[in-house]
């Protein structure tokens, strides 16, 4: 059976398919199906506080890691990420990375911060928030980049993607609500970034360290998934309005970051725009991003810096957010490759290769000019 291949041919599907599949069975556990509870409660499942029966509180490691492991799971892929940021990386890497995580940040807490201003901040345009909005489009998918650039762009273009690295998790999320208003104590900020932190650092100072937790970028991905969905509601996917946020966040982020990005290149003299439109696009784990900001803003409330009430507001929109997310994960991994080939195609008409860095020369160019020259 070709499971993983099945899974992987959905965009973001390692993230996607274990999150729906969690929040089906979620769903059938909150509808209190008599003949599920029956056999539930024959196998000697304890009832829970409400007095039903359900699939993913049985107690045990099963609960633990199908129904309450998100958080655990996600600072985890938190470290391993972090140990794959390599500091060691070219200056023209380094500077592509630099521009392009600037460009998207910037961009995203830009839309966030129009939103808020517009609409409601936590309950706007079809359910939309400032978070998610944040969240979405601050956060690119690192694989679909380096794949993207190693086919159309050149090797600077696919060393950006350790700088790139940085947007992996909550924490720019979590920077930009500070910026906008959101009183989370510093205590909330390395709560998120200690994890990133230790990986980084161990990371760089050991090869070894780092190849040994290279896995740890993929592997939890499917299990917090899975716990992330064990807590929404099916229906939630079915939601026209969620539906409507979701495409909206993917549309803005594919095309405002990618326009934003190649704008930023311009700027600095880059002539091919593979990168930036590459990296206009939703990563999975963003969907993780609603999660560990409730839990931050839990950790605000505890230290008297956010109200309870303001903390429970991240809370309620936590599993909406997740939902929206994930539809804009699906829309991005659709538009953004369509957007590089396009991209591709318009350059190459107007002889920009983007596989060659700044300084080669296309040797098909190299040939002309020679012709050109003996003539």
């Amino acid at each position: 059976m070709r499971i993983k291949q099945t899974i992987e041919k959905v965009p973001g599907g390692l993230m996607v398919v274990p999150l729906m599949l969690g929040a089906l069975l979620n769903t059938l556990d909150q509808m209190h199906l008599p003949m599920l509870m029956d056999f539930l409660k024959y196998l000697g499942v304890a009832q829970t506080p409400e007095g039903n029966y359900e699939f993913l509180r049985i107690g045990g490691f099963s609960e633990a890691l199908f129904k309450n492991g998100a958080l655990v799971l996600i600072a985890m892929f938190l470290f391993c990420a972090g140990s794959q940021m390599n500091l060691r990386v070219g200056g023209t890497a380094l500077k592509k990375g630099v521009l392009l995580t600037t460009s998207k940040y910037l961009t995203g807490l830009a839309i966030g911060l129009l939103f808020g201003y517009f609409f409601d901040p936590m309950h706007g345009l079809f359910g939309l928030s400032t978070m998610a909005i944040i969240a979405a489009m601050t956060n690119g998918n690192g694989g679909m980049y380096a794949a993207l650039t190693s086919q159309y762009g050149n090797r600077s273009d696919v060393g950006a993607v350790a700088v790139l690295s940085l947007n992996d998790g909550p924490f720019f999320t979590l920077m930009s609500l500070g910026l906008l208003g959101a009183k989370f104590p510093v205590i909330a900020f390395i709560a998120v970034l200690l994890p990133i932190a230790i990986g980084m650092i161990l990371g760089n100072l050991d090869p070894e360290i780092r190849a040994f937790l290279k896995a740890g970028e993929i592997l939890p991905v499917p299990f917090f998934a899975f716990a992330l969905g064990a807590g929404m509601n099916f229906a939630n996917f079915f939601n026209p309005a969620v539906v409507a946020a979701g495409l909206t966040i993917g549309i803005l982020t594919t095309v405002l970051t990618g326009l934003t990005g190649i704008l930023v290149f311009k700027l600095f003299r880059e002539k091919s725009f593979i990168a930036p439109v590459a990296e206009a696009s939703t990563a999975g784990n963003a969907a993780a991003t609603p999660a560990a900001i409730a839990a931050a803003a839990a950790v605000a409330a505890g230290s008297g810096m956010m109200s309870k009430a303001e903390a429970a507001g991240y809370e309620s929109i936590a599993v909406l957010a997740t939902a929206q997310i994930s539809i804009a994960v699906l829309t991005t991994a659709i538009l953004c490759p369509i957007a590089v080939i396009f991209v591709d195609k318009y350059q190459r008409r107007r002889g920009i290769d983007g596989t060659f860095e700044k300084e080669e020369k296309n040797p098909r160019v190299k040939k002309e000019q020679s012709i050109h020259a003996a003539k």
